[in-house]
């Protein structure tokens, strides 16, 4: 499916629920994954609740595209597409990033291993990826359901 076909998809979704689309954005952050960055008139209903209405939004079009692509000509294994809504994904990656840095500091000074606050997948993949390339550091996520959480533990490898 073309980047134009999923900006479409995300405009006619946002609109069904009368917020009203300004602008769309695609940025690639890697062959793999596409941000689709969404100005619009009211982004309150996507953003409030810790932006539950965002991630069901990601994940219903994921689930179209997925429906849409044909297994024997395209793969969508790997392709990974994250829409923001008025900016409110970024700010919270930052965030998670900061925590995640502030961890991995906390970690390195008194030489052992940090449990950070459970978090979903989601937030949980950010800080993995945030921290895989740290010699020093290793991640894992440990526990069940909701008490699932990263820890980051220092290896001493410089």
């Amino acid at each position: 499916m073309k980047k134009t076909e999923i900006q479409n998809l995300i405009k006619e979704i946002i609109e069904k629920t009368n917020a009203v689309v300004k602008e769309i954005n695609i940025e690639e952050k890697n062959p793999k994954s596409v941000w689709f960055s969404v100005e619009v008139d009211n982004p309150y209903c996507f953003i409030n609740h810790g932006g539950e209405a965002l991630s069901a939004l990601n994940h219903l079009v994921k689930r179209i595209i997925e429906a849409k692509l044909s297994p024997e000509t395209e793969n969508p294994d790997g392709f990974e597409i994250l829409i923001d809504i008025n900016g409110f994904q970024k700010k919270r990656i930052e965030g998670i990033h900061a925590v995640a840095y502030m961890m991995a500091e906390r970690a390195r000074y008194f030489k052992s291993s940090i449990e950070v606050e459970p978090m979903s997948a989601f937030d949980r993949r950010i800080v993995h990826e945030f921290l895989s390339e740290a010699t020093d550091l290793k991640t894992e996520s440990t526990g069940e359901g909701h008490s699932r959480r990263v820890v980051i533990k220092y290896t001493g490898n410089i």
